[in-house]
């Protein structure tokens, strides 16, 4: 017999009571462990984009890719998911688990522009994201082929289109992108008659401007860079209130004949409804160091960009006054894409 201090077990009565023991212990013993946040990141973090590879919004991710892998201590992978103006991707990541393994490199056009302009999205543009951290503001910038309309300003350039309506086209990085809004705000404001012809993505459109089959482009400025620099193509002006350190001696829209104008756009982390907020810091805090890293900034900054730092409760409230202000832009200039 085996004695306890208050009451007496017979070998039997042990046997009899270890099935029991078991059948309460074993679903806790293989219940997988729940994920924390202090955990975090435990593998590869993949990140989507919903523009091409080689487009402004890939230049900016790829530029600040190794600080945030050296901060987050981690793989970080791009995902190219490109189609209706960011749409595909994001609807991948509204639907997808909030562990932060899944996040978005979303823009202005996704989380701004296309809740007004598409009718049908399979998400919620405010509701299936969790805002994390601004990367960047980014200026558009008025791109001609000179061999195609051989103009020197803004105010030449609007001149030239009135006087043969319907003659010129126009490319844009896709139906509902910001540079597709961007010059349709454009022409509204200076009663322009353009034809638009979208193409797949940044690099797709700027080459159709070089090989002459569009005229023009209002294109991100890091994207242009190499063929101005060249001598490929002419640039009149960008869509931001101030001029860009890269390039001053162009000019803004506004202060060439569209007083007021402003279409300046940005890219940001995303991730998925429910993501945890411990989460949500350490990304904020790891875009936060790159940001303020002076060679990741001077890389930045080279390429037309300006850095934007924000908590993530900033940049909601950035996101949120941002589709409030594309919303007015899509119905002043009629938009729409179904």
């Amino acid at each position: 017999m085996i004695r306890s201090a208050s009451r007496l077990y017979s070998p039997l009565a042990l046997l009899a009571a270890v099935p029991a023991a078991l059948s309460l212990a074993l679903p806790l013993a293989l219940a997988p462990a729940p994920a924390r946040a202090a955990e975090w990141p435990a593998q590869p973090v993949t990140i989507l984009t919903g523009f091409t590879a080689g487009s402004g919004v890939d230049m900016v991710g790829r530029t600040l890719q190794e600080s945030l892998q050296k901060t987050l201590k981690t793989t970080i992978i791009f995902d190219y998911r490109p189609g209706a103006g960011g749409n595909v991707a994001s609807e991948v990541v509204a639907h997808a688990r909030p562990d932060g393994y899944t996040l978005l490199l979303g823009t202005a056009a996704t989380h701004g522009i296309n809740p007004a302009l598409y009718k049908h999205l399979a998400f919620d543009a405010d509701k299936d994201f969790t805002p994390i951290a601004p990367l960047v503001e980014v200026s558009n910038v008025l791109t001609i082929n000179p061999a195609v309309i051989d103009v020197k300003s803004v105010k030449e350039f609007i001149e030239k289109v009135k006087a043969n309506p319907g003659k010129y086209n126009f490319a844009s990085t896709g139906n509902g992108t910001g540079t597709h809004l961007a010059f349709a705000e454009f022409n509204a404001r200076a009663g322009l008659d353009m034809v638009h012809v979208p193409y797949k993505g940044g690099p797709d459109a700027l080459q159709a401007v070089l090989k002459g089959e569009v005229c023009c482009i209002f294109n991100q400025v890091q994207s242009v860079l190499p063929q101005y620099r060249a001598g490929k193509v002419r640039l009149l002006g960008v869509s931001t209130a101030r001029r860009v350190p890269a390039i001053p001696e162009v000019p803004t829209v506004a202060e060439s004949g569209l007083p007021g104008f402003n279409s300046a756009i940005w890219f940001g982390f995303f991730g998925p409804k429910g993501l945890d907020p411990k989460v949500v810091q350490k990304v904020s805090e790891a875009v936060k160091v790159a940001l303020e890293d002076p060679a990741v900034r001077q890389k930045l900054v080279d390429a037309g960009n300006t850095p934007r730092i924000e908590t993530p409760e900033q940049f909601r409230a950035t996101v949120k006054a941002d589709r409030q202000k594309w919303a007015g832009v899509v119905k002043s200039v009629g938009a729409s894409i179904d």
